[in-house]
């Protein structure tokens, strides 16, 4: 019987042989390869990892064969992470039906809908997107309006989502719908998934401050969903929306394992654009002093991350510290933006103008980078949010009583 030690050779062997030396280095912007029904490739580098990996089963390692995964236990798709990890590979897609809904099809889903979701998803040939926030129920989730009302054979889909990601470009949508308005609100709620070619659906894009956006509202008029894309029971759609905050917030918190697109690696930035060493002005020391800070923390980040993953794979509940990581990361990238701004001075802001044409490609991306890494924030649960699930859920501090007695 091959031992892990075994797997651990022969997968070190497969990643060297079957990830381009070109896939192994940080992914610059815009170059992310989104798995769908059109899938774009910069590279054809990028196209040989994704087929690769599609093909080995690996988008996918520990879930079962059957359903289109690779079969991995639990102790050897750590293996896999780690041989990952070590050579740097980029991730060969992004999909948020893998990291997200997948897994709650796995625990909640029929074996129909396993056999008809997982297989297409595992292969990458569906571009998925996340219909959860509404306009007027975004940090309170419990609160949406958007109906689905019993017409038969299907249900009939009215309403709006809101900072719907690539809602435009998605082939199909998981959503929250409210399918029972005369009960407690977490009640009656319930999980759909939905062809977004289907009539009745619009997505619009929204602009951002940054000047780029990925965001849509997505707006549904009499949209018919067939009754067997409900996932899990009538009215039990809460409890699998948590489930699948917690793959979201675990997904979110764990991209500072990979080599995600950055043109702004710190260390790298700050030897460029720092003052020399010996400058004698203590503004110049202080800046250092927080560069060097900022490093040891995204160091921190990192370790604590992997952390988390082995717990995560020795079955340990880590819901509690993926809350912990997703606030963390998040409020590190906005504070590791603003300081960047600090070390280019008035070369990060430059835009788009005349002005600025000699200035290089990265330190015309730094504003709108800037601007963009507020937004996350608020992606996958505020950092407001996240604070109180932390303290509710985490720490089990007790709900303040001045509320209460009314003073």
């Amino acid at each position: 019987m091959s031992t892990l030690e075994d797997f651990r050779r022969e997968t070190r062997a497969w990643l060297e042989a079957n990830c381009p030396p070109s896939m192994r280095t940080p992914m610059p912007d815009g170059e992310l390869v989104w798995g769908g029904s059109t899938v774009e490739f910069s590279s054809a580098d990028q196209r040989l990892w994704f087929e690769r990996m599609r093909d080995k089963g690996w988008f996918c390692p520990d879930w079962p064969a059957e359903y289109g995964g690779g079969g991995l236990t639990a102790e050897q798709n750590a293996v896999l992470e780690s041989e990952l990890r070590r050579l740097r590979c980029r991730p060969p897609q992004i999909n948020l039906g893998i990291w997200m809904l997948g897994p709650v099809v796995l625990e909640f889903g029929s074996e129909e809908q396993k056999r008809e979701l997982l297989p297409p998803m595992a292969r990458g040939q569906v571009r998925w997107c996340q219909g959860f926030s509404e306009p007027n129920a975004g940090s309170d989730l419990a609160s949406l309006k958007t109906s689905a009302v019993d017409a038969g054979d299907h249900f009939l889909v009215n309403g709006t989502k809101i900072w719907t990601s690539y809602g435009d470009k998605s082939d199909w949508m998981y959503m929250l719908v409210r399918t029972n308005p005369d009960v407690p609100k977490q009640q009656g709620i319930s999980l759909l998934v939905v062809d977004m070619k289907s009539p009745g659906i619009e997505a619009r894009p929204i602009d951002l401050i940054s000047g780029k956006s990925s965001f849509c509202q997505v707006f549904f008029d009499n949209v018919r969903v067939p009754k067997r894309q409900l996932v899990g029971p009538l009215d039990g759609g809460w409890t699998l929306a948590k489930a699948l905050l917690q793959h979201e917030r675990r997904a979110m918190s764990k991209f500072g394992e990979f080599s995600l697109p950055t043109h702004f690696d710190l260390l790298s930035i700050a030897g460029r654009y720092l003052p020399p060493a010996d400058s004698p002005s203590p503004a110049d020391l202080a800046l250092r002093h927080r560069v060097h800070a900022m490093a040891m923390d995204e160091m921190a980040y990192s370790l604590s991350a992997q952390r988390m993953g082995e717990e995560a794979r020795a079955r340990r509940n880590v819901s509690g510290l993926m809350a912990i990581m997703k606030l963390v990361h998040s409020e590190q990238e906005k504070d590791k933006f603003e300081l960047l701004l600090d070390v280019l001075g008035h070369r990060a802001l430059g835009w788009e103008d005349e002005a600025c044409e000699a200035f290089e490609a990265q330190e015309l991306a730094l504003a709108r980078a800037w601007l963009g890494s507020f937004a996350q924030t608020i992606a996958g649960g505020s950092s407001e949010v996240q604070l109180n699930v932390i303290a509710k859920r985490v720490l089990e501090l007790p709900e303040g009583n001045a509320g209460r007695q009314g003073k």
